[in-house]
C-alpha cells in the first residue's frame, strides 16, 4: 500500500482525462449521519502520481455541498473524465463538470432535473460507450436514461426492494441490477424491458456484480452468500445460466470490480481485505490483507492504464495500493519489439539474398560462378556473359 488520504470518505472514483492525465474524485462527509450539520460536506478532485502511487497532499479543486443535499453517497464518471454525477443522502443526483488542466482546474455543479425529487441513490453507473446513465435508489427504483439528452429509457419504480448493486455490459446492451433481498435482474438497455431473472437456491442471496470486459468471455461474475458460504459465481450471458462457482475470498464482500481490459477481478471484504483475481485462470493473484483494518471496504475501483486501486471505507478514508501482479506491456516497449522484429526481418531478407541463387533459382554447379550484379545492367566487359544464355525479352 502506497498513497493515501484520511477524512471521512464515503465515495470516490477515478477519472481519466481528455489529456490523459489521471485524476481522483472523493466526496467527504463533514458530518456524522444523525448529528446536526456542523460543515458542509465537500467533492474533492486530487491528482494522482503514477511515480509514487500517491494522491496530491491538497485537492485541485473542491465544491462545498449544499446543507440541504446532506452527504454524497456514491460517484459515477463518464467515460469520456469530462463530467460525473454525484448522488446525496438527501439532493437526488447533481451533475460535476470539469474544465481546465490540472494546474488550473475548474468544478462546475449543475441539477439533473428528472432526479431532483428522486431521493438517495444506491448506485451510480454509466455505459462503457457513455450512451446510457443508470440510477438504482434506496426505495427500489430503476432508472435507465439517454446521455447526455436525459431522455427516460426506463423508469420502473419496483424494479427491486431496495438497491445493492449494478453494472452494465460491455457492449451496453444489457444492466444487471442485485437486491437487498438477494435477487438479481437483467435488464434490455435498449427498451427496458426485464430480460430475466438469476436462477438461485432457497438459501443463497447474489449480492455483487460484474460483467466481464475483455471482449472475448460472455460472463456475469456475481457474489453469493450461500448460507455461511461466500462465493464468486459465474453466469454464460447468452444463457443466463449459472456454469460455476468458485470460492476466492472465503468471506462476505463488500464491493467487487474489474479492471478496464477485464484481465482482473478485485474482492473487498467487510473486515477490510481485498484480493485480485486474473480472471484467465480464476487464481488469485493479490492479497492485501488488513488494508482497511477493521473497516468495510465501501470502494474498490482499479486505476485506468495501471495496475493501481482505489479503496475507501468510513474509518480510513481512501488508499491507493499498488498491486503484486504481472506488468503489462507499455505502448513504447510494443513499438520496440516491432522495430526489432522489422530489423531482424531485414537482416535475415539480406543474409537470404546473398546466399541464395539468383530469382530465377536455376541451380548453379561446382564450375558455374554466380552472376554478378552489373550483368543484369548490361555490362558488356561481364566476367560471366554466358552464364545465363540469351534472354528472349
Amino acid at each position: 500500500m502506497e498513497g493515501g488520504a484520511g477524512g471521512s470518505v464515503t465515495c470516490g472514483s477515478w477519472i481519466r482525462r481528455p489529456e490523459n492525465s489521471i485524476l481522483v474524485v472523493l466526496g467527504r462527509s463533514m458530518t456524522p449521519p444523525g448529528s446536526s450539520p456542523s460543515c458542509s460536506s465537500v467533492i474533492e478532485i486530487f491528482s494522482f502520481d503514477p511515480k509514487t502511487n500517491s494522491l496530491s497532499a491538497s485537492p485541485l479543486a473542491r465544491h462545498e455541498l449544499e446543507e440541504s443535499d446532506g452527504n454524497p453517497i456514491t460517484i459515477a464518471v463518464h467515460p469520456s473524465g469530462d463530467d460525473f454525477v454525484c448522488s446525496t443522502t438527501n439532493g437526488g443526483c447533481k451533475l460535476f463538470e470539469l474544465y481546465g488542466q490540472e494546474t488550473n482546474l475548474k468544478l462546475f455543479a449543475k441539477e439533473l432535473p428528472p432526479f431532483r425529487d428522486a431521493g438517495p441513490q444506491k448506485c451510480l453507473a454509466f455505459s462503457v460507450d457513455g450512451s446510457r446513465f443508470a440510477t438504482g435508489g434506496v426505495d427500489g427504483h430503476l432508472r435507465i436514461l439517454e446521455w447526455p439528452s436525459l431522455r427516460i429509457i426506463v423508469d420502473e419504480v419496483r424494479a427491486h426492494k431496495s438497491f445493492r448493486d449494478m453494472d452494465f455490459s460491455l457492449d451496453s446492451e444489457f444492466l444487471a441490477s442485485t437486491s437487498t433481498d438477494g435477487s438479481a435482474r437483467i435488464w434490455k438497455t435498449e427498451d427496458g424491458v426485464p430480460l430475466t431473472t438469476l436462477a438461485r437456491d432457497s438459501d443463497e442471496k447474489i449480492e455483487l456484480c460484474r460483467f466481464s470486459k475483455d471482449g472475448t468471455k460472455p460472463f456475469l461474475f456475481c457474489t453469493v452468500q450461500k448460507g455461511d458460504k461466500a462465493l464468486t459465481a459465474v453466469y454464460d450471458i447468452s444463457t443466463w445460466n449459472k456454469i460455476g462457482h468458485k470460492r476466492l475470498l472465503r468471506k462476505p464482500a463488500s464491493v467487487i470490480s474489474i479492471s478496464l481490459d477485464g484481465k482482473y477481478l478485485a474482492l473487498g471484504s467487510k473486515d477490510g481485505d481485498i484480493c485480485v483475481v486474473e480472471v484467465k485462470k480464476m487464481e488469485i493473484s493479490h492479497w492485501s490483507k488488513r488494508l482497511h483494518l477493521g473497516a468495510s471496504i465501501s470502494l474498490l475501483e482499479f486505476c485506468p492504464g495501471q495496475r493501481v486501486v482505489l479503496t475507501t471505507s468510513s474509518q480510513w478514508g481512501a488508499m491507493v495500493t499498488k498491486l503484486n501482479v504481472p506488468a503489462d506491456w507499455k505502448e513504447w516497449q510494443i513499438y520496440l519489439l516491432l522495430l526489432g522484429l522489422f530489423l531482424a526481418s531485414a537482416v535475415a531478407f539480406y543474409i537470404f539474398f546473398k546466399n541464395s541463387d539468383s530469382f530465377w533459382n536455376f541451380p548453379l554447379t561446382r564450375q558455374q560462378q554466380r552472376p554478378k550484379m552489373d550483368s543484369f545492367l548490361g555490362d558488356a566487359q561481364s566476367e560471366d556473359q554466358n552464364a545465363f544464355g540469351p534472354l528472349d525479352m
